[in-house]
């Protein structure tokens, strides 16, 4: 015997077993969360199992890589690598998404920017954002990596945590200096022209590495890349940068194929946060007769700024090199600032360019019509003594 029930009674029967299938197939459609990522700036670090005292390595990560965030606990990113590891890492050793950015913002922006002169990192060097021990870095550089510098700022020097300010004295009525004194210091020919007051400063160059890697390095933790056979003929002067001009021929010297390179350089005080990049400019030639350099040219008290060009003109029916630099025309100060990040340089706003060209073992100044005049005269000095010198043999002969 058969009984007939009818099918409106389990209607709330059927609901709730349909509800779960048609949740499970909506979640499909749902947008998936976004993914968080963090970005290593240690040159190398590992993650770990879990937070205690005691954990075990899971994995090593190297500066650069990138980590997908999977949950936080206090600093701590629980992360997961390329690979699939899975393991806890503390924030001071990444960066978050939005710092990662700026440093692309950065690298683009300056990856086509002409380069002032090359260095290379005295030690394992951070690249930071913006000029500042205390800004936010990425990039890690091993020692002896070569760099491409680019621009030059100077940001206050910071105080050590237990410095302790010391109170600036009231002015007081400058002492009147004896004549002695004040010749003393006209005889200084390296002293710089100009030092601005304030608090001490230190010097900071935005830098480009061997893979494109931007960011802004401390310029005490590097040195210039300067050629090796003039290295030591800077007397007092620190090298600011140093350029090939030409090349003479030497069969007898050391140099590849007998071709000795003549070179000019830009040297400035040993002082950080001067407000110009160089205030000597000198050309070393070769003299192959004696097989050595010799200062064929320096010019001191300027205030002149990088890059300095090299080119070539027409003098006669021969190529002459040449050489170009900016000099300050006012004291007006112009900005120039990054558009990715607040860092900037302070430049004058208005410059004039002065043109150099050699000729032989001679250096002369272009002027903008084109013709060229001898350099400046020498310190009165040293006309004397080059007088005394050519009067000497026409005394000898009158004696004969």
């Amino acid at each position: 015997m058969f009984f007939s029930i009818p099918l409106r009674r389990f209607r709330p029967f059927f609901a709730v077993l349909l509800l779960p299938l048609a949740l499970a197939g909506c979640g499909r459609f749902s947008p998936r969360p976004h993914k968080e990522y963090v970005y290593v700036s240690a040159r190398e670090t590992y993650l770990r199992d879990r937070l205690a005292a005691v954990t075990n390595r899971v994995a090593d990560v190297q500066n650069g890589e990138r980590l997908e965030v999977l949950a936080t606990d206090r600093r701590f990113y629980k992360v997961r690598t390329d690979k699939g590891a899975v393991g806890w890492t503390d924030d001071l050793v990444v960066i978050d998404q939005q710092t990662y950015d700026q440093f692309m913002a950065l690298e683009k922006q300056h990856a086509h920017d002409p380069v002032v002169v090359t260095g290379v990192l005295r030690d394992e060097s951070n690249l930071h954002i913006a000029p500042g021990r205390t800004e936010e870095h990425f990039y890690v550089l091993p020692e002896n990596t070569k760099v491409q510098l680019l621009m030059r700022t100077s940001v206050e020097k910071p105080l050590p945590a237990q410095a302790v300010p010391v109170p600036v004295p009231l002015p007081e009525t400058p002492k009147k200096e004896t004549k002695k004194e004040e010749e003393k210091k006209k005889r200084d020919p390296n002293a710089p022209p100009y030092i601005p007051p304030g608090p001490p400063m230190e010097d900071w160059w935005l830098v480009r590495g061997p893979q494109g890697q931007t960011g802004w390095v401390l310029s005490r933790m590097m040195d210039i890349d300067i050629p090796q056979e003039i290295a030591g003929l800077a007397e007092s002067q620190r090298y600011v940068a140093a350029y090939k001009l030409t090349t003479v021929d030497d069969p007898e010297s050391k140099f590849p194929d007998g071709q000795a390179p003549e070179y000019v350089a830009v040297t400035n005080a040993w002082r950080d946060g001067l407000p110009y990049d160089f205030d000597q400019v000198r050309v070393f030639t070769w003299v192959p007769k004696h097989h050595h350099y010799e200062l064929a040219y320096r010019e001191r008290g300027i205030e002149g700024y990088l890059p300095v060009t090299i080119g070539s003109t027409m003098v006669n029916g021969q190529t002459e090199p040449t050489f170009s630099f900016k000099v300050a025309t006012s004291n007006d100060v112009a900005i120039q600032l990054d558009s990715a990040t607040t860092a900037g340089a302070a430049r004058p706003a208005d410059m004039k360019t002065e043109t150099y060209r050699l000729e032989g073992d001679l250096v002369k100044k272009v002027e903008s019509t084109g013709a060229a005049t001898a350099p400046k005269p020498a310190a009165p000095e040293a006309k004397k003594k080059r007088g005394k010198q050519a009067r000497e043999p026409r005394k000898r002969r009158r004696k004969q």
